[in-house]
This record gives C-alpha cells, structure tokens and sequence, in this order.
C-alpha cells in the first residue's frame, strides 16, 4: 500500500514482533487480497502501555502549544494523501469512495482543524463562583483544572474504521494523554493507514501505539495492562462486559454501543425529501452505522405517499463494485454481518412482514454485497425493529398520532439517535424532546456524527459516556478542583478547634443569616456570626 514518502519520526516498531501469526485482509467488493499484517501479543500490549506511562508525563508538560503544533502536521498529511486514504477505506471496508471521502476523510479534517482551534478553551481552568457570601467571608476562591488521565486505551470498529478512532485519538492526545489504539481486526489495512497518519505529527516515543490484536483478547490486555481510561466502541455485550472488568479496577470507561434508530415523518413534513433523506441515512455504507435509519414511523395519512418515493428511491439504488465512482451502495464488510441482515429480513418475512421494495444486487460471488430492502407491515415483534440489524435493511409502520410515533420510537432498549421530519420546526424540536436518543436530528439524519462540534453518544444500552464536542474532548480529562485561600492573615478558621458554646452559636448563625424566614431571624444570625468570626484572627488555641 503505497502511501508516499512522509517524515520519519520515532514510533515504537519494537513492540511488534513476528510471532507467525498475521491478520489478512481482503477487499469486501472483490475478494481481492490487501496484506498481511503481525499480530502483537498481550505481552506486547502490556508493555507498550508501560512505555506510554513512562512517555506521557513529558507530553503533558510540552504544553498545550507544543502539542497543538505537532498535531497540526496530521492535517497536512491527510491533504497530501486524501485519495489514497479514501482508496484505502474504500478497498478494506467495502464502502464507495464516495462515502469514503464524505464520512470519513472530510470529518477527519474538520475534527482536527475544530480541536486545535478550541483545546485551549477547553483546558483553561474555570474560576467557580461563590456559593454564598460565607465563601467570600472564610476567604475561599476555587477553580476547575483539567487533568489528563494519563494512557488512553481505544478500542475501535470496523464500520467507520478511520474517523471513529481518529476524532478519539486526536482529543486524547492533545489532552496531554498517552494512547494505545486497538484497529478492528477486519480492517487493519486502515488501521496502518491511521498508524502513517498519526505518526506524521512526529510524535514523542511511545506516546502514541498501535497494536493489533484479536478482538477477545484485547479488552482484557488493556484494562489488565492498566490503562487510565478505556473508549470503546462496538457491540452492547462486549460493551457490558468491559464495564464489569474495569469495575475491578474502577477503571473509567467510554462506550458507544450502537443502535436501532427511529425516524418519524409527520404529515407536514416534506416527503421527497424525507424519503431521499431516508434511503442515505439508513443504507448508505450499506447500512453499517450505528447512528443509521432501521426503523421509519409515518403519519398514516401521508404513508402510501410516502412508500411510493420509498420505493422508487431504493430500486433505483446502484448496488456493487466501486470501479468508477457510479455506485451508490458497496459491500458488507464481514461475512458474519451479511448472515444477520439475512436472518433478521427472513424472521420478519415469516412473522408477515413484506418486502415491499428491493434494489438490484450483483450476482459476483466475490463481492459481499445485499441488496437493499424496504420492509412494509412490520411490528416489534420483529428483530429488524428491535434488534440492531446493522444493514441495508428499512422497516416501516404507520402510526395515528404523534403520541404512538413516539411511544413506537422509544420502545427499545437502544437509544443512540433518531430524527423527526416536518416542515414545522418548533413542532419538531418539541417531539424530539421526548425521544429517549442521544443526538435528534430534525430534517436530517446521522449527519451529526460528522460534526466536531456535536458530541456524540446515547440513551440506555447505546452506552456510557461521549465523544466529540466539548463534551467528548472534557471525556479525555478529568476535573481537579483547587480551593485556594485569600485571607493569608487568617490564623484559623471559625469552625476550627477548640469547640464551645459561641462556637455553636456562630455556625448556627450562619444556617440563620442565611436562610432566616424572617428579618429577624436573619440579622439574629448576622449577629451570631459576626460575634465568633474574629476567632479567625486570632493566634492561638
């Protein structure tokens, strides 16, 4: 994989030792063979997180300057190489490069260019302002500094193999963390890729490693390992899984768990462009992303309606090979993954549901592709409409008002994203508001995961935590609270020892000043108070 000539910098290759056993990886569409790439061993994770503990103190202290300008130069190698990057994610997930570029490479971009631009004003200590008066009066001001957690474990998917780790290793690094990246390892082409892509910021040794390692091993070799922080990224077991191992250690973890997204169209909204907006949304990358359309709730008064655009929209779809960019839809990245879109589209076919429309789909036994399917007369009874089916797969069912389409929407235990589409935004916000989903999109839909500035997580099982955003970036930290003192002349504070009675009485005066039901009762307190304060000056017990 030819990716052109770039700096050298110090990496930690050492770590990775041929042990025999190689990870290969072949191109989704063509069956086509990408390359072989070493596998590491636990041991080798475990100490390449020894390294990076030891690294990450003199990245820290680099300042936030020093590390925005390393960084800055993982922008210019990504414009130096945007086609070969999106040739690369193309080949080794199955995707168009169309989505390639659009969903992976431009977000990429942006997230770095937003990140450097705001980490100052995401780090800067926050002074916090007085509770009450008796702050001022004991001479207490506070500030929230922001402390980085130290090493940073990722565990990354193969769905959006470049940006999804990428936004997550950038806000960690500039942080002042160490990170180890853990690639899916269906897609380790694009994972040395973003290991080229990274290491051209000419990082510090060890600061930054990657490792690739089987996907039931790792989870384990980093909490075991003793990372300070865990991301995660994938599947609603494995996600329950790492927060049970990490409550060992009260390791803090990070999960993105997917989801089952609903959309809701009322009887206002714009139809052609709900159904355009539906077909991208929900089959677009084949219909690989946990933020995706699965299941569409229409107003019955304008279903048939819609169904037609529906229907016309996904026949239309061009479904294979990206030879010359006139492809709409690429192929199922993994085997395992086209056997569940198989079965969730025949248990809802036996349970009655109908396959109302249904694009074309090469008959090329090398290519992993499925055509995409509109589903009618589904309910939730149904694994398409209660499980993540994860494919190019869209059920829909019509609802009598609004009250149904929301009761419909929430009724998962998955709450990543959702979208509702009307011409009447302020009716829109106030339906999104009632949705049980992490990010709610009015008139568009998955296109926030896109947005630096968006955090980016869910509801219920759709995980723990956020990334992207001010939010995401404050997720690399952790807030430390410095109470300072301002009265350096004080001697003691009024609730110091010894105790007494006048004690007693100016903390219970305190409680009265405060809070008194009456004026009485407040300059009772006052007084109470004042009475004891000049103990604080005073020498002495």
């Amino acid at each position: 994989m030819e990716m052109g000539k770039k700096e050298k910098v110090e990496t930690s290759e050492e770590l990775t030792q041929s042990h025999g056993e190689v990870t290969v990886c072949t191109c989704p569409a063509t069956g086509e063979k990408l390359g072989e790439f070493s596998v590491n061993t636990v041991s080798e994770v475990e100490e390449a997180i020894r390294r990076a503990k030891m690294a990450q103190p003199l990245w820290k202290e680099m300042g936030l300057s020093g590390r925005i300008k390393k960084i800055r130069k993982i922008r210019d190698y990504i414009m130096e190489h945007l086609d070969e990057i999106a040739q690369t994610i193309s080949q080794d997930a199955g995707k168009t490069r169309v989505d390639a570029m659009m969903t992976e490479v431009v977000p990429a971009c942006m997230a770095i260019s937003y990140y450097c631009r705001k980490a100052r004003r995401f780090l800067k200590p926050k002074r916090l302002g007085a509770g009450n008066i008796i702050s001022y009066a004991i001479g207490k001001r506070s500030k929230i500094f922001r402390s980085p957690f130290g090493v940073v474990g990722i565990i990354s998917p193969w769905n959006y193999p470049y940006t999804i780790p990428f936004s997550e290793v950038i806000m960690a690094l500039l942080a002042g963390n160490a990170v180890i990246l853990k690639a899916a390892s269906e897609t380790q082409a694009v994972g040395h890729l973003l290991k080229a892509t990274i290491e051209a910021a000419g990082l510090p040794r060890d600061v930054f490693t990657y490792v690739n390692l089987a996907g039931s091993l790792a989870g384990d070799a980093f909490l075991e390992g003793g990372v300070d922080k865990l991301f995660f990224t994938g599947s609603v077991a494995i996600g329950k899984y790492l927060m049970k191992k990490a409550s060992e250690t009260l390791t803090p973890v990070s999960l993105e768990l997917g989801g089952n997204d609903p959309m809701i169209v009322c009887e206002d909204a714009d139809l052609k462009r709900a159904a355009v907006g539906a077909v991208w949304a929900g089959i677009q990358n084949a219909g690989q992303s946990c933020g995706g359309v699965e299941r569409i709730y229409v107003d019955q008064k304008v279903y048939s309606d819609f169904m037609v655009l529906l229907k016309k929209m996904v026949e239309s779809l061009r479904v294979g090979p990206d030879q010359d960019f006139n492809v709409d839809i690429g192929a199922i990245t993994t085997r395992r993954q086209m056997e569940t879109v198989r079965r969730h589209i025949d248990d809802a076919v036996a349970r009655g549901a109908r396959i109302f429309a249904r694009s074309q789909c090469p008959l090329d036994k090398n290519g992993q592709f499925l055509p995409a399917v509109v589903l009618s007369e589904v309910d939730h009874e149904m694994l398409v409409m209660k499980e993540e089916t994860f494919g190019p797969v869209l059920g829909v069912m019509a609802f009598e008002t609004i009250e149904e389409a929301i009761r419909l929407a929430n009724d998962s235990h998955l709450g990543l994203t959702a979208s509702i589409w009307s011409k009447d935004r302020k009716k829109a916000v106030k339906i999104a508001r009632h949705i049980q989903a992490g990010a709610v999109t009015i008139n568009d839909h998955l296109v926030s995961h896109g947005f630096a500035e968006t955090p980016w997580g869910g509801f219920k099982q759709s995980g723990i935590g956020r990334t992207h955003g001010e939010l995401g970036f404050a997720e690399m930290t952790e807030p430390q609270c410095i109470v300072n003192d301002i009265l350096p002349f004080a001697r003691k504070q009024l609730f110091w020892h010894p105790h007494g009675k006048s004690v007693y009485n100016g903390s219970k005066g305190i409680s009265q000043f405060l809070y008194g039901r009456n004026l009485g009762e407040r300059l009772n307190g006052a007084y109470k108070m004042l009475r004891v304060m000049p103990r604080m000056f005073r020498s002495g017990l």
